[in-house]
């Protein structure tokens, strides 16, 4: 870029995209100088190399942008790998295409694989046969994309959603574009009965008020008498 840009000559291309031709490399720059721009070096290999005129720190930051962008939109697919034996009950196989299921509902690939111990590995028809019921238990929601084979002592298959089954994350709090209804797998509880308030004692009868207490009466002034002296 600029002057890094050993060569004499280069093939110029302009601003607008334009063809220049080719140029003397100080010439090339002292266009891409007085517009403000850089001269980067964008095919290196060809005779004479290619040189265009450019905001390079712009061109960096537009293409960081768009590999973010890029990222954000990348789905990533996940392989969950189940193993079986080929005598495993069903019980347990129950339990592992449950798992599959779930594995497949989130748009991940299930790695299924059956894994044969000491002379079991001369009876492979074991392995398919398993595989083949795992598959007959899935087959509404998946579909082989990788047929069995071996590899040792492992016999594998590799099995993929079907187109619309992936089940979508739960909208968030909020963000709903319609009324939802939520409906509860409880029984309805039967309405109380009302309690009946309790009675309280009456409060007695008001006492009649006694009467004020009379004043009492001034006493008369006693006189007494003395007898006359004989």
């Amino acid at each position: 870029m600029n002057r890094r840009i050993r060569v004499p000559q280069v093939r110029v291309i302009g601003a607008d995209g334009g063809q220049l031709g080719v140029l003397d490399t100080s010439e090339a720059l002292r266009i891409a100088e007085e517009g403000g721009l850089d001269l980067v070096e964008v095919s290196p290999k060809a005779m004479p190399p290619v040189c265009k005129i450019m905001d390079y720190g712009k061109f960096k930051y537009e293409d960081s942008k768009k590999r973010k962008d890029a990222k954000k939109h990348q789905s990533t697919v996940t392989y969950k790998e189940i193993k079986f034996r080929p005598k495993t009950d069903a019980h347990d196989l129950d339990f592992k295409v449950k798992h599959i299921r779930r594995f497949l509902s989130e748009g991940n690939k299930a790695r299924l694989v059956v894994i044969f111990r000491g002379r079991e590995i001369v009876h492979p028809e074991t392995g398919q046969a398993m595989l083949k019921k795992v598959v007959e238990l899935t087959q509404d929601i998946a579909m082989v994309e990788q047929p069995p084979m071996m590899e040792g002592r492992r016999m594998l298959m590799i099995i993929s959603p079907r187109g619309g089954v992936i089940s979508r994350p739960a909208t968030p709090m909020g963000s709903s574009t319609g009324p939802t209804t939520t409906t509860s797998s409880a029984a309805p509880q039967a309405p109380r009965p009302a309690t009946a308030p309790a009675t309280q004692p009456a409060k007695p009868a008001a006492q009649p008020a006694k009467p004020a207490p009379q004043s009492a009466k001034p006493s008369q002034p006693t006189v007494s008498v003395k007898p006359p002296a004989k």
